[in-house]
């Protein structure tokens, strides 16, 4: 199957997307939905492209309540936009000083006219252009008034098509066959920073489109955070390895990690990543439609303590797909309530001591009856390099 996944998406993805999206302006009373962030219009277009890496130009797309999406883009962009199917395609020589701000509010005075304009702002969200060209288009449509989406962007995105999963499934598989390939660039003596690198040259070895993402540390205790830049320190006999890649393939990511012991490692530790994956493995089995992430995030914290772990402090896995991380978040708190086709990230972390960690994640996917695994589990005992 992963020989044979296509790139991109058959035009009636995107015609399901809309149709359920219009549902809910309908539902909600909007009249179009203004979208300005790289994944809410990829969602709606499929236009892919690593230029948004360049903060100097912004993008709109006007989602209307009937009828096909309109995109109001700098000129760089349109003949992209055209492969990707759009009729309406308004365009301006950016960057320029007014920045789109005449075009977009024209565009919604035309499709919209005194109508409810919807902008996702619930959590995870953010405005991509200037506050000042925000508040001027909103001044310029009135009576038309810009408000919130009343959350139809997060409820859409919840939800992965096959497609889409099948796309998150091959960024998995090529993410785990560089993860096998560790061994060949980390071993006693050569610097963190080096491993990174060069484990990001696996991943594109193994197909990867790019790799957005990597993270890790190492120490003889664990490690104290997963954030931090690599350094030049070189890794010790005794140490843990981790790293954590979020690499992209046809714009979707994975977002899993692996732990490795240089030479034989300490039983302590070895004995804390068994309880790890055997908290991994008690979400997976505790996953299903009908639970809430924060019931998730208990089956995983109760399964560690009984084992005798301590959870280290932070959520227990999130939501994945177009972007590294998505909704939910898997702690205590979230009372988002699980359903089938939804992409998790299983992600617990225990304390080891002295304020060190260790941390381990996988992917799933909730299915009708439980959930399936996108990664190939980790084993329990430290692999040795």
């Amino acid at each position: 199957m992963e020989n044979n996944l296509q790139r991109g998406f058959p035009a009636d993805e995107f015609e399901a997307r809309l149709s359920r999206a219009q549902t809910l302006m309908r539902d909600a009373g909007l009249d179009a939905l203004l979208l300005t962030t790289e994944p809410e219009i990829r969602y709606f277009t499929g236009y892919l492209t690593r230029f948004w890496e360049s903060p100097t130009r912004p993008w709109f797309l006007l989602v209307p309540q009937a009828g096909k999406p309109v995109a109001v883009i700098p000129a760089i962009g349109e003949p992209l936009m055209r492969r990707c199917g759009l009729d309406d395609i308004r365009t301006w020589p950016s960057p320029a000083p007014d920045d789109g701000v005449s075009l977009l509010a024209d565009t919604i005075r035309e499709i919209a006219p005194g109508g409810r304009i919807g902008v996702p702002d619930g959590p995870e969200t953010h405005l991509r252009m200037p506050l000042a060209s925000f508040q001027a288009v909103a001044e310029r449509i009135a009576p038309a008034t810009i408000g919130g989406d009343n959350g139809i962007l997060r409820q859409l995105r919840l939800i992965k098509s096959a497609a889409e999963i099948a796309k998150i499934e091959r960024a998995c598989a090529l993410a785990g066959r560089a993860f096998a390939r560790v061994g060949e660039i980390a071993t006693e003596g050569v610097g963190l920073d080096t491993v990174f690198r060069r484990f990001q040259m696996l991943c594109l070895e193994e197909g990867a489109d790019y790799v957005s993402y990597l993270a890790g540390g190492a120490g003889p205790a664990g490690y104290s955070d997963v954030i931090s830049p690599a350094t030049p320190e070189p890794l010790a006999k005794g140490d843990i390895l981790m790293l954590d890649t979020g690499l992209v393939w046809d714009g979707y990511f994975c977002d899993y990690d692996r732990n490795f012991a240089i030479g034989k490692p300490d039983p302590a530790l070895n004995d804390a990543h068994k309880i790890l994956i055997e908290s991994a493995h008690a979400g997976l089995q505790a996953a299903r439609p009908g639970i809430t992430a924060a019931e998730l995030t208990h089956a995983m914290k109760a399964a560690m303590t009984k084992a005798g772990g301590t959870p280290s402090s932070g959520r227990f896995g999130h939501g994945l797909g177009m972007q590294l991380t998505e909704w939910p978040s898997l702690i205590e708190h979230d009372g988002t309530v699980l359903a089938e086709n939804m992409v998790l990230t299983l992600e617990p972390g225990i304390e080891t001591k002295d304020g060190f960690m260790l941390v381990h994640e996988e992917n799933i996917v909730i299915t009708a009856h439980g959930a399936r695994p996108l990664t190939h589990f980790a084993p329990h005992s430290l692999p040795v390099i």
